[in-house]
């Protein structure tokens, strides 16, 4: 046994340990990761001593706290993986409508915090996504439209940085590093806790629409045309959905294909019923919009419920002409033998593109295009990779020469998020706080 080997004993699980292989299993279970070793800290001085202790051995270390996109991370092979699901908490403060969230903490945990005292965050559609995560990519809520990317309500971020030191990064207290954290994705430390601010919303009119996959040209044409005149209140998506014959899915799922919209309306019950009166015209099949609890939302978007093998891709269109409609129709609508999952459109628009100073400023798009295919075996995922891209090529006429990080689940050039400035000055400030590529990271900035 090396010295190297023999330190990392104590510290962490190595290949061939007991535990090894489920700790080192991300919520992708496409993805198969084979680090030097895992190390899941529950306290935040384990992480300082597990970040000196793999540098003093000359390892890189990969943060993780559920593994959504895995895939997207280049190799393992000479890194610790940092698991941090077992760093968890939220301390609400509702006076100021501000909660604070450690390490791998859900966004299902947050909100079951804060839901108590009529409050909420702009957390995206899975209750089972972890916030640092999330909020390193942008973060898109439901809210969005009208609130902007969730990084916007970020006030601080505690990290771990690459020498070892426990860092407050905030407008006041290393400014660039805040400014970098916000969208910038996850190459400048271990990030261990965050401060947010909250929504003071204790509950929402939400809810989804729902056809059966023929109606889909009628009723993909018909949201189309609606998102035009909307106004920010409102943000949605539309979904081509395929699902198998379990025994264990609603019978209006069960083996069906559909067509469902979702999403939230911030408006009080009788604009809401106006607001959604020209897609109820259209006579769903199932109609669950209604006022529900916030913490309700995270069950709208019908997510996997658990770890999921996939394959995804994703474009950000810059308009969604009807030849876009009939484009995506002919790749995933109905009549189509297709493994795909869904296919998505999601509305962006309002403060979504609106600037801030953050990373990710804004979405440089008018919607989001997402495509999922299912990835049991090796064979599945290959055919997935090729139907999930086929759905993007069919759009890419209309798509932006941007991307959209938290929905780019492969290895992509990470320069495709930012303008040419804000990359810049990203590789600086890793150049700053990580010159020896330290941190292995989803769309790395700088490797």
């Amino acid at each position: 046994m090396n010295p190297t080997t023999t330190a990392l004993r104590d510290l962490a699980l190595l290949p061939g340990d007991p535990g090894y292989d489920a700790a080192a299993t991300p919520w992708n279970l496409a993805v198969r990761q084979r680090p030097a070793a895992v190390a899941v800290p529950r306290t935040i001085d384990e992480v300082v001593d597990l970040v000196r202790a793999a540098t003093g051995l000359g390892l890189r270390i990969a943060p993780q706290s559920t593994g959504h996109g895995a895939a997207a991370v280049a190799g393992l092979d000479d890194a610790v993986l940092l698991r941090l699901h077992e760093l968890t908490g939220v301390t609400v403060d509702p006076i100021a409508r501000r909660a604070r969230v450690i390490g791998g903490t859900l966004w299902r945990d947050v909100l079951a915090a804060t839901a108590p005292h009529g409050l909420t965050a702009l957390h995206g559609s899975a209750g089972d996504v972890a916030v640092a995560g999330y909020l390193l990519g942008g973060g898109l809520s439901f809210y969005g439209r009208e609130r902007g990317l969730a990084s916007s309500a970020v006030r601080a971020i505690d990290l771990v940085t690459a020498d070892g030191s426990l860092v407050r990064a905030s407008a006041e207290e290393h400014p660039d590093l805040f400014w970098a954290v916000r969208g910038g994705g996850g190459s400048f430390g271990v990030v261990v806790a965050i401060e947010l601010d909250l929504l003071p919303l204790a509950d929402v009119v939400a809810g989804m629409l729902l056809w059966d996959i023929e109606r889909a040209p009628e009723v993909l044409s018909a949201w189309r045309d609606w998102t035009a005149t909307l106004p920010e209140s409102v943000t949605t998506s539309v979904r081509l959905m395929r699902f198998p014959p379990l025994p264990e899915l609603p019978p209006f799922l069960s083996g069906r294909s559909l067509v469902v919209i979702d999403g939230a309306v911030l408006e009080d019950d009788d604009r809401a019923a106006e607001l959604l009166a020209p897609l109820r015209a259209l006579a769903p099949e199932l109609d669950t919009f209604g006022r529900i609890p916030t913490a309700a939302l995270l069950d709208v978007h019908m997510d996997p419920p658990g770890p999921t093998p996939a394959v995804s891709d994703h474009a950000l269109l810059t308009h969604l002409p009807q030849e876009a409609v009939d484009a995506l129709l002919a790749v995933a609508g109905p009549g189509v033998q297709t493994p795909l999952m869904f296919a998505e459109l999601r509305h962006l628009g309002g403060a979504l593109a609106r600037p801030q100073d953050t990373a990710l400023s804004h979405l440089a798009g008018a919607y989001a295009l997402f495509a999922v295919s299912p990835a049991p075996t090796q064979e599945l995922a290959a055919l997935g990779e090729t139907v999930t891209t086929g759905v993007v090529a069919a759009l890419r006429p209309w798509a932006a020469e941007t991307s959209f990080l938290n929905f780019a689940d492969r290895v992509i050039d990470p320069a495709t998020a930012f303008d040419a400035t804000a990359w810049q000055r990203l590789q600086h400030i890793r150049d700053t706080y990580d010159p020896a590529r330290t941190w292995v990271a989803a769309h790395a900035v700088g490797q």
